[in-house]
């Protein structure tokens, strides 16, 4: 497969890198730089938003008719590319690449409207209630409940690993609302206010420190019926579509610049023999291997992106790019830790805040490699397990 670019294409990633040479300031690329999870500090990630949708490119994945840069699958890869490269920080994601599309596609005028500039502008930020205690994966076996009343839904229950929900102004939600027949169809895709009376927020602190996560309650919550996306009792098919914009989308990119990370390190560090991690043949082994995979997925997303062309979403091939880039994003931070070694154990959670004053323990490149390893073993459970897509593939892709 010819992986390089035509000249329009690469006129464009040219002008994507002077864009981020003129506005990725110091600060933001040291919040990039530090980030050991899958978004960066809302802090940051936020100001890095406002600089994208002044220059119109915060919806690389959105139509022009919704406000986005109705850039191709080709502009929106060089663009992820060029940002990881530059170390950018990470937008959050639930507006822009999970409720956004879901509203394109199944919201009625009226909330395409007044949700799909907000997001935008980053007026809202959304965080996403699907998972619940005992209901993982098994998302069909959710029980926060919404029983009707009037012109609005009362909510009693609870969702759990709601990221960034301590920031959030809104959360889209998957509610019970009937009961009697197939689990799967007795669920609503329901918008809720962050301020309604009746919500509380509980942090959850992950192992590496960081205050990503919580666990939302819902008591006699009072949701407008309007705020209902698709079909009442239908959310279920709303929730797939959503879930193939989450599972789907451009791993390889970043993969291959924390891989280029290692190298770097692997330059620097040595083995036990006193040469460089380069000149080991074990660890090189290990390295080329890895290369070898993430190459394999580019190759993949490239085919993908001329499938998504043609049906405008990613279907079950979304599973495949899910699977192997959670896989091999824990690979590469396994790689990170055996060439970093020992300064990996120090947790230094205030040292990783942009322009601490906290004095670092060992070098820069230390700090965020266990950070990055803890919060990532989550990457294969979360938007559905290695099992749910395995599931998926077989049965779509595979047709068994």
């Amino acid at each position: 497969m010819d992986l390089s670019f035509k000249p329009e294409y690469e006129d464009f990633r040219k002008e994507v890198i002077d864009f981020l040479d003129s506005e990725l300031t110091s600060e933001l690329r040291e919040a990039g730089k530090l980030t050991a999870s899958v978004f960066s500090e809302v802090e940051y990630s936020s100001k890095w938003h406002k600089v994208l949708h002044k220059k119109g490119w915060i919806g690389g994945k959105w139509p022009e008719e919704f406000g986005g840069t109705g850039w191709d699958d080709m502009q929106r890869y060089i663009f992820s590319t060029e940002c990881a490269k530059a170390g950018a920080p990470s937008p959050t994601a639930m507006g822009l690449m999970m409720v956004g599309p879901v509203l394109m596609k199944h919201g009625t005028q009226k909330q395409k409207d007044f949700y799909l500039p907000r997001i935008l502008s980053g007026e809202d930020f959304w965080c996403q209630g699907y998972s619940e205690p005992g209901s993982g994966s098994d998302l069909a076996s959710l029980q926060c409940k919404a029983v009707k009343e009037g012109d609005h839904y009362v909510v009693n229950g609870t969702k759990i690993w709601t990221t960034h929900a301590q920031h959030a102004n809104r959360i889209f939600c998957l509610v019970r609302t009937d009961n009697s027949g197939k689990p799967q169809q007795g669920i609503t895709f329901l918008l809720i206010d962050m301020d309604t009376p009746g919500i509380e927020i509980k942090p959850i602190i992950t192992m590496a420190g960081d205050h990503e996560v919580n666990q939302t309650f819902f008591d006699d919550v009072k949701v407008p019926i309007e705020n209902v996306v698709g079909e009442e009792n239908d959310g279920w098919t709303v929730a797939k579509y959503l879930l193939e914009f989450e599972r789907g989308g451009n791993y390889a990119a970043g993969i291959q610049s924390n891989l280029n990370k290692v190298r770097e390190i692997a330059s620097i560090e040595r083995s036990d023999t006193g040469e460089s991690l380069l000149e080991d043949d074990a660890f090189l082994k290990s390295l080329s291997e890895t290369e070898i995979k993430v190459q394999a997925l580019l190759m993949t997303e490239h085919r993908i992106m001329a499938d998504i062309a043609e049906r405008g979403n990613p279907g079950p091939a979304s599973s495949i790019l899910k699977t192997r880039g959670s896989n091999l994003k824990q690979e590469v931070d396994m790689l990170t830790i055996e060439a970093v070694g020992y300064y990996t154990t120090p947790l230094q959670h205030e040292a990783r805040q942009p322009f601490s004053n906290v004095e670092r323990i060992g070098p820069e490149y230390a700090l965020t490699a266990f950070p990055s390893y803890l919060n990532n073993r989550a990457s294969t459970i979360y938007g559905g397990s290695d099992e749910v897509q395995h599931n998926i593939m077989a049965k779509f892709v595979l047709g068994l």
